[in-house]
């Protein structure tokens, strides 16, 4: 007898990687992380397209930026204040609108 399994299980697709955004975190959330001690990167406007080997979390200082997923017309907006989260594997342009001031970390296990 032939058994049925969820054909969605079925898809030969990687699964869909996306961006997480946290907008504004409280302070603890932001000392529990360490993300202070976290290197700093910045960049000025402008169009930037990236590739993720590791998964990246950062935290924005400042700036405001629209993230277009590689083959999808998705695009996640975050800005200064937002605790955000890029999975390994992720392939996305980074429409930099205003110049960004952010610290971060990557995660060589993810």
């Amino acid at each position: 007898m032939a058994t049925s399994s969820n054909p969605d299980a079925m898809e030969t697709d990687a699964p869909t990687l996306s961006i997480t955004v946290e907008r504004n975190p409280p302070e603890s959330r932001l000392l529990e992380l360490g993300i202070k001690s976290w290197p700093k990167w910045g960049c000025p406007p402008g169009k930037f397209p990236l590739k993720y080997d590791a998964e990246e979390t950062c935290y924005l200082l400042k700036g405001r930026v629209k993230a277009y997923m590689k083959g999808s017309s998705e695009c996640v907006e975050f800005g200064a204040g937002d605790l955000v989260v890029f999975p390994k594997g992720l392939s996305c342009t980074w429409d930099v609108l205003v110049a960004v001031d952010k610290h971060y970390k990557f995660d060589p296990s993810s």
